[in-house]
């Protein structure tokens, strides 16, 4: 038996990866359960997007190996797009890597600058993925808490000792942090005043800010970009992505804002992972990106009337939330009667068949959360609290 590397140790599959086959093992035995757990959005993207995508893709000369930078007409239309609703100032040429999938980006912007030894700050709770990224590629992850009687907001002083007592152990540098705002998975906005300090902290650090900002048009009326605080790109690299303002998250289309220097450093690795994205679903992306303020209201009516009933839902389960967040999802404290999260999370699932996703997933300070999606019908929510009323006796 061939001995699976060590870069594995300690790395899981992803949580959703085998929920997703446990439920579906359920469904087999008649269980139908409602999955109010990932954050998939269920509405399709616009027409003009999925006309977009059938013209383009019926082309005889649409279908060969691509640029891996992307297609002009796409890196023009992301920095359109930056310009437009986050007000920066961005270079198609040389500045915007698309990405297939943002999820990618995290790898290989780890892949890209961690050495052994070399450390990343890592938000907790946070997308796991991020811890995982940074352990496959060799680097150690350095967690720092959120909590909630700070906004999920992290302190700064608590940084700069974690970043003093790593690199006195002379292994190497922390050179990433990673920052999620709105935040996943608590739906918490950007303090820009807090962020303007974070961008000078890794200036003086010599750090670089990694902010992963796909939640950013989610019941959100003021989209934001961490690059609007450093207009020379000199700290700030961005990942974001179409999977949740678009409505296209099985297109896998993301993307990277930065510098020209670290997008090329970036463009070394990437390159030989992949061979482009396919032409048409660019050309589609670009048409998705070109949709204005109507899309986005349209899109957010729907989630504001589902976010109202599951709020309904959190309140069966005598669960506590901030109603100020924002984002796909509803992110609430567990009663006393539960010790975790994960142990919510398996009554419901057991007793009503209904599935929300337990807090701890994202780090052991989500332990006395869970987390509900609104990537669901408000028929299927209004359903998931019948049953809940019938099978757990609460009313």
């Amino acid at each position: 038996m061939i001995k699976v590397s060590s870069r594995l140790d300690g790395i899981g599959e992803y949580y959703f990866s085998s929920k997703l086959r446990e439920i579906e093992e359920l469904n087999k035995a008649g269980h139908q359960v409602i999955n109010l757990g990932i954050g998939s959005p269920d509405l399709p993207p616009h027409p003009s997007v999925i006309a977009a995508l059938h013209e383009e893709s019926s082309k005889a000369n649409t279908h060969a190996y691509q640029s891996y930078k992307g297609t002009p007409i796409l890196r023009n239309a992301i920095a359109a797009w930056y310009k437009r609703w986050y007000h920066v100032d961005v270079d198609p040429s040389a500045e915007v890597l698309p990405l297939i999938g943002s999820k990618e980006g995290i790898m290989h912007i780890c892949m890209t600058f961690l050495e052994e030894g070399d450390a990343a700050l890592v938000p907790n709770p946070g997308y796991p993925t991020y811890t995982s990224a940074v352990k496959l590629s060799g680097g150690k992850v350095l967690p720092y808490e959120l909590q909630e009687k700070n906004n999920w907001h992290p302190n700064l002083d608590e940084w700069k000792k974690t970043i003093d007592d790593h690199q006195a152990l002379g292994k190497g540098k922390v050179k990433l942090i990673f920052l999620n705002y709105p935040h996943m998975p608590t739906g918490q906005l950007p303090d820009a005043d807090l962020l303007k300090e974070i961008v000078a902290f890794a200036k003086t650090e010599q750090i670089l800010l990694i902010h992963d900002n796909p939640y950013s048009f989610i019941l959100n009326e003021a989209p934001f970009s961490l690059l609007s605080l450093d207009e020379t790109k000199e700290v700030v690299v961005e990942l974001n992505s179409l999977s949740k303002s678009h409505n296209m998250a099985g297109w896998r289309i993301g993307m990277i804002v930065a510098s020209a220097s670290h997008v090329d450093a970036i463009l070394r690795f990437k390159s030989n992972m992949d061979s482009g994205m396919f032409l048409p679903v660019q050309m589609a992306a670009a048409k998705a990106l070109e949709l204005d303020a109507s899309w986005h209201s349209e899109v957010n009516s729907v989630y504001k009337e589902r976010k109202e009933i599951a709020c309904e839902l959190l309140d069966l389960l005598h669960c506590t939330y901030s109603k100020n967040q924002v984002g796909m999802f509803v992110w609430a404290k567990i009663p006393d009667t539960y010790k975790t999260g994960f142990e919510l999370s398996d009554a419901v699932l057991y007793k009503a068949n209904v599935f929300i996703t337990p807090g701890g997933i994202f780090g052991n300070a989500g332990d006395g959360f869970v987390r509900i999606s609104l990537c669901s019908k408000k028929e299927v929510l209004l359903q998931a609290i019948e049953r809940i009323k019938n099978k757990l006796g609460f009313a």
